[in-house]
Order: C-alpha cells, then structure tokens, then sequence
C-alpha cells in the first residue's frame, strides 16, 4: 500500500527545471530517505508532497501527486492537505510561547477550547516526540528555554498533535549534535507505526540507519530507489555507486 504515487512530474522555477520526470511511489507507514547531492531536487520533491512549492512565486508544475489516490494538484483543500502531511524543517522553529502552547497551538487555531482535552493532546504528542518525561514540570515555561534537540522534538509534538498521516522532515538533523540527532533517530523508529514518514537528509549514514527505502537523485532526476539495503549494498545504476561511494557529492 502506498501513501504517495508520484507520476511524470516535472517542476519548473521559471525557467529552470527542477524536477525531471519523477516516478516515485512512497509506501504507507514506512521511512523514506531521499539522498543525493545539494541542488539535487530532494527538498524541491518534498515540498511537492504538501504543496509547500505553492508559496513560491514562478513554479509551474506537470503530472500528478497522488496521496490516498486524490490528485493532490486537482481539487484539494490545501488546508486540510498540510493537516495531513505535517512538515518539521531543518532548524527547529518552536513558537515563541510556551511548551504546552506550542504543542496546543493548532488544535487551538481550529477551534479546540476543551481544557483537559487540549491537555491529553498535549501530552499525548509530547510521549510520541520522546519528550514527555524532560518537559512534564515545565510545560507553562518558554520554549526557547529547550535545548536545540529538545526544540527539535517540540516541533515534531506539534505537527503529531494535529494527527497527520505523514510527516515530512527536511534535513531534521543537521543543525544538531550527535547525541540530539541519536535521539530524533531512534523517535523515527517509533514514528513510521503510525505514520509515513519521508526524510531528506545528507546524511548517508543516516539513511542507512532508519529508512526502508532509500530514493536517490541527482540534477533533478530520480536515479534510483529501492530498498534501503539494496540501495547501499547493491546499487543498480554507477551513478549511485558513485555518490554512496563518495565519488563524487
């Protein structure tokens, strides 16, 4: 079963074309990493997924985006597509108010006014995020007040506590220390049995670590994708030979 099928899609920024025919099928409650070099076109798909390229001035895009069988560049509702597909970004970006607020902050904007049931939510994304035990007497301070790592996980509490189906991580480790990126790690290992999971990372090492299927691309072009393992053990195109094997990157 597949949460995303992705078919002849192509994006241009202006005249510049980004993304070249992409054939991509994206499986339901998995990890999926995409890799390659920087101005590859990983980000660019990513962006696609929630239709976050729509806030970009001069994007065309041809073929379809299909999530739960709904052409998601057809008739959608943008709104409830990104409630759907939470986003987590390269640096953390908690709001400036509490822990507890943050996490409450979108079930709150859609009209949630229930005390204890805004308080179970929050402590529900909180467990999912690992975060719970470290945040649980503190809930009313500043989130700023977090570490890099802690904020990192209140971010992703925030996008679970609006109940996605996906969630969308562009490089979610890379403004992190190795100790804060162990502990997003292993919090994916307990996300994908809830949710599809799709992660752009320049991380090799990384993607060998937590994904099942690993996506490769390179000037915009899908390269190869398959398996994790197969993907890093037994390459089928040199190209990614090459990039696995630090030829080139």
């Amino acid at each position: 079963m597949n949460t995303f099928d992705i078919k002849n899609l192509d994006l241009f920024y202006g005249d510049n074309h980004a993304l070249k025919s992409i054939n991509l099928a994206i499986p339901h409650k998995q990890v999926t990493a995409f890799i390659g070099p920087s101005g590859c076109g990983k980000s660019t798909l990513l962006r696609t997924l929630n239709r976050m390229n729509d806030l970009i001035a001069g994007v065309t895009i041809k073929g379809s985006v299909k999530f739960d069988d709904a052409d998601i560049y057809a008739d959608v509702d943008v709104r409830k597509l990104r409630t759907r597909c939470g986003m987590v970004f390269q640096k953390p970006n908690p709001f400036p108010m509490s822990i507890w607020e943050n996490v409450a902050f979108g079930q709150k904007a859609q009209g949630l006014t229930d005390k204890k049931q805004l308080d179970a939510i929050v402590e529900e994304a909180l467990r999912s995020a690992a975060l719970w035990d470290e945040v649980k007497d503190r809930l009313h301070t500043h989130a700023f007040g977090l570490s890099g790592g802690q904020q990192q996980r209140l971010c992703i509490a925030r996008t679970i506590a609006m109940k996605p189906d996906v969630i969308l991580m562009d490089e979610p480790t890379s403004a992190l220390d190795p100790i804060a990126t162990a502990k997003i790690e292993s919090l994916m290992e307990n996300l994908r049995k809830e949710f599809t999971v799709v992660i752009v990372t320049h991380s090799m090492s990384q993607a060998k670590r937590i994904a099942d299927k690993t996506a490769f691309f390179l000037m915009g072009e899908l390269i190869e994708h398959g398996e994790t393992q197969q993907i890093f053990n037994e390459p089928n195109d040199s190209r990614t030979r090459g990039y696995i094997s630090g030829d080139f990157g």
